[in-house]
């Protein structure tokens, strides 16, 4: 068993963009997941992107949104929705909703996702 304690928990942000880093490299052993827990200000959006080799699957817990994809198509993504990006697929989100939207993503094989925030805590 491995638990993880709050206090190993930390934060990436970029402006208006806050990963909570539940489950990752630096505070388990785990090889095969991380899991983040990603909280979108009112108005604040993560840019297309893809994952070269990794696969994610993002649960909305709370808010509504638009989901960022290939092409510049985009799809609404809510509370209860679920949604799995494969390796390469692109991706974003945009919180074009009237309050905070968050999401948990697993992420398999697991990522250290320190390269893409501007700032740790």
């Amino acid at each position: 068993m491995e638990f993880i304690e709050k206090s190993s928990i930390k934060e990436l942000s970029n402006p208006g963009v806050v990963s909570r880093q539940l489950l990752n490299p630096g505070n388990s052993a785990s090889e095969r997941v991380t899991i983040t827990e990603v909280h979108l200000e009112k108005g604040a959006c993560q840019p297309r992107h893809t994952h070269e080799a990794s696969e994610q699957i993002w649960y909305a817990v709370k808010g509504t949104g638009k989901l960022l994809l290939a092409d510049d198509a985009e799809k609404e993504f809510a509370a209860g929705d679920m949604v799995r990006f494969a390796d390469k697929d692109v991706h974003g989100l945009l919180n074009d909703g009237d309050t905070e939207f968050v999401y948990i993503s697993v992420t398999a094989p697991p990522i250290d996702f320190g390269y893409a925030y501007k700032d740790r805590r």
